[in-house]
């Protein structure tokens, strides 16, 4: 058996106030050059909310629900938070993990779908992060994908289940499901298997509840326009689903696993007000969060690891 002393959610990370939007938006964009409006947009879009992302608080409830789990199953592991841009930094949960004499950790990327930015990229910043902490910083192992995880897929399909109520019963086969991710940049994506495996996720999802009527849409693009980013977006699939006579629409961030500002703003603002200025009536599916049925997929993906 492999021996692990912790397991280390790693996360993107969010604000907690609204005098903490500009240092973590600094954070975001550090390396790029983003236009001085582009940055102000986003700090709009975070005033609305307070300036606070819930996406902290809901992965520390996911680590406790896992933690929990690992318990019951005879696995008692601590589980911590560690995050990319925002507090706890993910060289500050190596250095507890350190003082707590953890010399092995299991990591797991919070999101489902892989790519250079919502993989890779965690893999190098914790190697970054270990070197920071320096002597004594746990080595850190990664469980694989779990983007058609039975677990995921039970988690999001009960989500769109309980969107779906929106509509009567006898309406709801009929609705489309629009299934949304992270854009990304077009050569990212072909360097990695993303679009296939959201189109998987979609697809066992939809498939999971029985329902025939469902596409995959794209949202949040940002950084150059002249840039090609995967497509179509959610706006213009919203606008063709109206032209084709649906009465509503259930939009479900299956690239997310928790809400956030690109959740909250960018589908329950933004795409909610492109609905409804085409007729639609809107039902926006949760997340996965700490339902259930995720967790104990996390707990399976640990487990596995450890045997």
């Amino acid at each position: 058996m492999a021996r692990y002393d912790a397991v280390l959610l790693i996360a993107y990370g969010g604000p907690g106030r609204m005098e903490d939007v500009r240092p973590y938006l600094a954070n975001v964009f550090r390396g790029r050059l983003v236009p001085a409006a582009r940055i102000e947009e986003v700090v709009r879009h975070y005033a609305r909310f307070g300036g606070r992302s819930p996406l902290t608080e809901l992965t520390f409830r996911q680590a406790a629900a896992l933690e929990a789990l690992l318990r019951e199953r005879g696995l008692p592991l601590p589980v911590r938070v560690g995050m990319r841009n925002w507090a706890p930094y993910l060289r500050d949960a190596l250095r507890e993990l350190r003082e707590m004499d953890a010399r092995r950790v299991l990591g797991i990327v919070m999101a489902p779908h892989q790519s250079y930015a919502s993989w890779d990229q965690y893999r190098e910043n914790v190697e970054e992060a270990r070197q920071q902490v320096g002597d004594g910083a746990p080595e850190v192992d990664f469980v694989g994908p779990w983007f058609d995880g039975a677990g995921f897929v039970e988690a999001q399909a009960q989500r769109v289940a309980e969107a779906l109520r929106a509509f009567a019963p006898e309406e709801r086969p009929r609705v489309p499901l629009v299934f949304t991710a992270h854009s990304i940049p077009v050569w990212m994506a072909e360097a990695s298997p993303y679009a296939e495996q959201v189109q998987a996720s979609s697809r066992l999802v939809a498939g999971r509840l029985g329902h025939p009527v469902w596409r995959v849409a794209y949202q949040s693009r940002s950084g150059d326009p002249r840039e090609p980013w995967l497509e179509p977006d959610v706006h213009h699939v919203l606008r063709e689903v109206a032209s084709v006579g649906a009465r509503g629409v259930v939009v479900v961030p299956v690239g997310f696993v928790c809400d956030h500002i690109e959740v909250l703003y960018d589908l329950d603002v933004e795409a909610r007000g492109t609905a409804e200025r085409f007729g639609l009536a809107y039902s926006r599916a949760g997340t996965v969060m700490d339902h259930p049925a995720f967790i104990a997929l996390l707990a399976d993906l640990v487990q596995a690891r450890a045997a």
